[in-house]
């Protein structure tokens, strides 16, 4: 979003009370289905568009083909090259965001009322008629090979990826979302061309939209935008289950501080002990410096700046992991502090108060996350592709309260597995051997 733009919609956020926020469902005649929050108060509208599928759709050896093909999204379409495109949106004081995940291609987009029609015009002609002139392809890929580049230097990244493959080993989950340098530098135009036709498909599809658009006018948008994409052919990846050992993988990086990232299999977002894991998560390593994680390795033996874990359920498989950095001659001890948190939380559970807590503060910031048109749409979208209803926003805070302490020790003992959590530590750590796994 360039600048002026980006301080405009800053400007123009209309966010109703949570309690009072009505979303309605809405059918289109040409068999969409969609989510709004209507708020007419400001003449503004974010509209979230999601494709299933994402990064794990790549083609063996055609590794970043989704991931470039989103990239060129606002690049040129129909009659309009890649600066044409810029002009026009800019003169709509309009916003178009393309990105792409390991399950999703996403598409974001702002624009104000007066400008409604041209707006999704453009956005149209971008779904439906991508130019991927060659120029733009060139200076796109260039971007991100550059990006790659910097990612095998960073720490941060390298355990990450090393991770996903531990992880995930010949899924699709393991390979890189942005592909690597090389499949990258081999992508044609077909390449992108079969990408785009692969994930942005009719059938795959969710929506969501806040602001000052009625039911009937998002319905008539909707089948104007996407009535003419595809049904989809590619067969999304297969479900999978993370295996990993307890144990560390240790790559050798010249740096003055190791990066570990450490998990294990996770559970399903529609699993009924989800809530559960969560408050838990919450209290181990997700709660900021009120967890668990943060007090022992950081408050009491000053071994990072910080310290995390999170539950991570994807389309495919599902992970619970951390992040955690420490200087070479430390990182041996954060490691051991980190394992020994997570197994006395398996035997023993946690507190009332420390659950009492957790619950105050997770119930307390949800209504926070609502603070505008676009992360309500943003929201609303990710409920749909979770497989929740419109009254989660209503029932979500009464599910965390419903966590007892009997739950959260069951739950703790199920879900966290010292005897499978695996550490991958990028550095030079001292006193720190590998183990296999």
């Amino acid at each position: 979003m360039k600048p002026l733009i980006a301080a405009a919609f800053a400007l123009l956020t209309a966010t109703p009370a949570l309690a009072e926020m009505r979303i309605q469902t809405v059918d289109t005649p040409g068999g969409f289905h969609a989510w709004l929050a209507q708020e007419d108060s400001i003449p503004f509208t974010s509209l979230e568009i999601r494709f299933r599928g994402g990064t794990s759709m790549d083609v063996a050896g055609k590794e970043g083909a989704v991931n470039l093909m989103s990239a060129l999204l606002d690049e040129g379409a129909g009659d309009m090259d890649s600066a044409a495109f810029t002009r026009a949106s800019e003169s709509l004081a309009a916003s178009y965001r393309f990105d792409a995940t390991q399950d999703a291609v996403s598409v974001s987009v702002q624009f104000l009322t007066e400008n409604r029609d041209a707006a999704t015009a453009l956005l149209r002609a971008s779904l439906n008629d991508p130019r991927f002139d060659q120029d733009a392809v060139d200076r796109v890929r260039a971007q991100v090979l550059a990006g790659l580049r910097n990612d095998a230097k960073d720490p941060d990244t390298i355990a990450a990826a090393t991770f996903d493959k531990v992880a995930f080993g010949d899924h699709p989950y393991a390979r890189p979302k942005e592909g690597t340098e090389d499949s990258v530098a081999a992508l044609t135009r077909d390449d992108l061309i079969a990408a785009h036709g692969a994930t942005l498909t009719r059938d795959r599809v969710y929506i969501a939209a806040a602001g000052d658009i009625s039911a009937d006018e998002l319905s008539v948008l909707i089948d104007d935008l996407l009535g003419d994409l595809p049904v989809s052919t590619a067969p999304l990846p297969p479900d999978m289950q993370v295996g990993t050992d307890a144990g560390v993988t240790v790559v050798p990086f010249d740096t003055p501080q190791s990066v570990a990232v450490f998990g294990h299999e996770g559970i399903k977002r529609d699993d009924p002990d989800f809530f559960a894991a969560y408050v838990l998560n919450t209290i181990l390593g997700g709660g900021g410096f009120e967890a668990r994680l943060m007090n022992e390795v950081r408050e009491k033996r000053g071994l990072t700046y910080g310290v995390y874990s999170y539950l991570m359920p994807m389309d495919h498989a599902e992970l619970y992991v951390g992040r955690v950095a420490s200087a070479n001659d430390r990182i041996a001890e954060a490691v051991a502090v980190i394992r020994d948190e997570w197994a006395r939380m398996a035997e023993n559970g946690v507190t009332q108060d420390e659950l009492d807590q957790a619950k105050t503060y997770l119930t307390g910031a949800y209504p926070l996350r609502f603070d505008g048109n676009g992360p309500i749409a943003r929201i609303l979208v990710g409920m749909q592709m979770d497989g929740l209803t419109p009254d989660y926003v209503q029932t979500r805070n009464a599910q965390v309260e419903a966590v007892t302490l009997a739950d959260a020790k069951r739950v703790a003992a199920r879900i966290l597995k010292p005897d499978a959590l695996r550490f991958v530590v990028v550095g030079q750590p001292v006193g720190l051997d590998e183990t296999p796994g």
